[in-house]
């Protein structure tokens, strides 16, 4: 997509990361006539808003999280009407199958703790799983089906979304990296970027994965750690649904290109990093509950972060320069196992094609919630990052969040599950 060619001096606001998330605040911004730049420091969506699995999905949310969840799925579904464009998203429905009676059990206790909550929500027996998802060889204990729950095309919905803010006079620039704040008497005042300042009332940080270096160079203490996905894409192919459906071990949903993404749904690859020895306890919860789908390695991830500086001057090289776009190997690995769970499984998938794999980098806190919050050391600065593999699906609700924090405005909704001070 073509991007904003003019660098302005000033603006209201200044979002840092073009992702999804960054993308739907700047939208909302400029839908509501706030002057809005977004600074990405290498191309729109380029990370994990391109990477992920696609998934629009309120079922087995977090609890906190379930309104945030609701209130995207309502964005989603006004989003071709409000931007113009098809995203991809269809309401084809997730369903979770179970193996066991302990992975049922689970589904049964989340269903019970958001009863009240007006989900479509429905357990499934065995015989219905079999029902609603044809074909398959594997013994099921039941599931848990979302009718509601959806699917959206990434590269789709970020480029769009993009061209909608760009339409209501936002600017957007690629390969622009913010190195430093501008700050005047403790407050955010502007932004020092590789192409110069920009000054700003108020600046969002939607950075990612990168946001918990940008804050450390300013004395802010941020959560998150990386962990990686690997997916695989097939070519298209008759499958045995439209739905989504998540197993323990792998995942699968139909592409708007006639496909299936999939991926290893109880894996993810962690390459150790020094933020890993620096902040791990503070998963130790995590760690011990997850201990054996976490696949750790230590080689050249480790001392590649270590090359890349954690201090610098605003007329220095930043690291977001000497790395625009993480791009992760895929764990061939992981793939694997994900096609033999899933054949195994469902034996359609045999016939299957590998057309594309890439590995996508997750930036994760320890409860596995953003946070979205205005930051009290440093007036004037919002957060929207820490979405640890979920903010594609409640991407368009958290921009809004963000656009209503950074404006002092009533939030649309109780930003008190994701505030930085949790940590």
């Amino acid at each position: 997509m073509t991007t904003s060619e003019r660098f302005p001096g000033s603006t209201s606001v200044v979002v840092i990361g073009g992702g999804i998330v960054g993308l739907s605040t700047a939208l909302t911004l400029a839908e509501r006539g706030v002057p809005v730049v977004v600074l990405e420091k290498g191309s729109i969506a380029g990370e994990q808003s391109s990477r992920n699995l696609g998934w629009v999905r309120k079922v087995m949310r977090a609890v906190p999280d379930l309104p945030m969840a609701i209130a995207a799925e309502r964005m989603w579904q006004q989003m071709p009407a409000r931007i113009g464009e098809d995203c991809g998203f269809r309401q084809a429905g997730i369903t979770y199958v179970a193996r066991t009676d302990a992975e049922l059990a689970a589904y049964e206790g989340w269903l019970k703790a958001v009863r009240g909550a007006g989900l479509d929500s429905r357990m499934l027996t065995g015989a219905e799983v079999a029902q609603a998802i044809p074909g398959s060889t594997g013994r099921w204990a039941g599931g848990i089906a979302t009718p509601s729950d959806a699917r959206a095309e990434p590269t789709l919905a970020s480029s769009a979304i993009a061209r909608a803010a760009l339409a209501h006079g936002a600017v957007i620039v690629e390969n622009c990296a913010v190195r430093t704040l501008e700050t005047s008497a403790g407050a955010v005042r502007g932004v020092v970027t590789e192409r110069g300042a920009i000054a700003c009332d108020h600046v969002v940080l939607a950075g990612g994965v990168w946001s918990r270096r940008f804050l450390a160079n300013h004395g802010v203490r941020l959560l998150t750690l990386p962990l990686v996905a690997s997916v695989l894409r097939t070519a298209p192919m008759d499958g045995p649904t439209d739905s989504a459906v998540g197993a323990a071990d792998f995942s699968f949903r139909k592409r708007l290109d006639g496909g299936y993404t999939i991926t290893q749904r109880g894996a993810l690859f962690a390459p150790l990093t020094l933020d890993h020895l620096l902040i791990g306890m503070k998963y130790l919860p995590t760690l011990i509950a997850q201990w054996k789908n976490l696949r750790l390695s230590f080689g050249r991830d480790f001392f590649a972060d270590l090359a890349l500086p954690r201090r610098w001057r605003a007329d220095a090289v930043s690291p977001f320069e000497r790395l625009r776009t993480i791009d992760p190997p895929v764990n061939q690995a992981l793939n694997a196992e994900a096609m033999r769970n899933l054949v195994a499984a469902w034996p359609v998938f045999a016939n299957a094609r590998v057309a594309q794999a890439w590995g996508g980098m997750i930036d994760v806190t320890p409860d596995s919630l953003p946070v979205i919050d205005n930051v009290a050391q440093l007036p004037g600065l919002t957060l929207a990052t820490g979405f640890s593999g979920h903010g594609f699906g409640t991407g368009p609700a958290a921009g809004r969040l963000a656009a209503d924090l950074a404006m002092g405005e009533t939030p649309f909704l109780d930003p008190t599950p994701y505030r930085l001070e949790r940590f």
